[in-house]
């Protein structure tokens, strides 16, 4: 089984230094609020993706009174183990496998999953469009390196023809051919990200559905609806056409960056007609979901992160989500709870369970 064997955090968050070994395939981590288990979480999702899960800033991830901050782990994959370095000081990123720095930091991107499931995640469901954007991305930057190169050229192309509108105001262009060029690009790199998204999103929605049903217990229709400009028209066509408005908004007011996905269930959009119980369960098929998405096309399983979820689910979720976790199609998962007989109890003594106490 591919699996994190052991962790040493330095200076992380509220760690000085910690050192933790996962030896079970599920592990268990108790303690009171602000003891830090959230924080081991997060650490191992940053040896994944090299960023924090709960912050775009790498600064909030150092101890308080320190400028950075060190993550080393050794990941176990049947005989084969390499070790990972995540180091951050001073504004400065350095990744290492075996001891040797990456070229690039993309370059460990999708060499080893994670799936975390938090209770704010259901911003996800309730929040703004760029959001679900985000998270699309993050998976399937993790399977496509092409898809991940063609997203970034994509950002960076917009942020550069976005300039040169705002430019537009003060200093009129002699002729359009920087334009031209970025229209090119973007148009190229967009229609593939789109074509993308959407065949992600034929073969999402059926493990969706599944796992929507499996949790709530219920049967109600679930769809996920993707909405983006270039369902009508090309990219480059909008670019051409929406020109007049993108100089007066200063902005590209069109192209994949603005694409959404509504979910819904029983034929209504959840964000506005769901009850809490629904968003839940929506919520953790959303996540599953995306675990064994990544398991069938990486093949190989992700590392399961559960955020003090049991508090927020009733008796009937939870004992659905247990049998999920528990079964064969889930690999190493990592939980945090703060009652240890709480969750002692729901898994019950087994050799594939080990716990952690904080």
């Amino acid at each position: 089984m591919r699996a994190l064997r052991d962790i040493s955090l330095i200076q992380f968050r509220n760690y000085s230094s910690g050192n933790f070994s996962f030896p079970a395939r599920i592990t268990c981590i108790t303690g009171p609020n602000g003891s830090g288990k959230t924080n081991l979480l997060d650490a191992v999702y940053y040896l994944c993706y090299t960023k924090s899960y709960f912050s775009a800033y790498q600064q909030h991830a150092a101890k308080a009174g320190t400028d950075g901050f060190r993550i080393i782990g050794t990941f176990e994959n049947d005989d084969d183990k390499e070790l990972i370095s995540c180091r951050w000081q001073a504004g400065k990123k350095e990744i290492q496998k075996n001891g040797v720095d990456y070229e690039r930091v993309t370059d460990h991107i999708g060499s080893w999953s994670a799936v975390m499931i938090a209770p704010d995640d259901t911003e996800l469901i309730n929040e703004h469009s760029e959001l679900r954007r985000k998270w699309m991305d993050s998976i399937l930057g993790q399977a496509d390196r092409t898809y991940l190169e063609k997203l970034m050229r994509y950002q960076r192309l917009l942020q550069q023809r976005n300039a040169w509108l705002k430019q537009q105001a003060f200093k009129p262009a002699a002729n359009y051919i920087e334009l031209d060029h970025y229209n090119a690009c973007l148009a190229e790199d967009g229609t593939y990200i789109y074509e993308q998204r959407k065949l992600f999103l034929e073969r999402f929605l059926p493990l969706l559905q599944d796992f929507y049903h499996r949790i709530s217990g219920g049967n109600e229709p679930v769809l996920v609806t993707y909405n983006s400009d270039l369902a009508t028209k090309p990219l480059a066509t909008w670019l051409h056409q929406g020109l007049e408005y993108d100089l007066r908004y200063q902005r590209t007011l069109r192209g994949v960056h603005k694409d959404d996905w509504e979910f819904m269930l029983n034929g209504m959009a959840l964000k506005q007609f769901g009850s809490q119980g629904q968003k839940k369960s929506y919520l953790f098929a959303l996540k599953l979901a995306q675990y064994a998405w990544l398991a069938e096309i990486t093949a190989h399983k992700p590392i399961l992160l559960l955020d003090d979820i049991f508090e927020k689910l009733d008796q009937s979720r939870m004992e659905a989500l247990l049998r999920i976790i528990c079964s064969t199609e889930i690999g190493q998962v990592l939980l945090t709870d703060t009652h240890y007989e709480r969750i002692k109890q729901a898994f019950g003594d087994g050799s594939e369970i080990n716990f952690i106490a904080l």
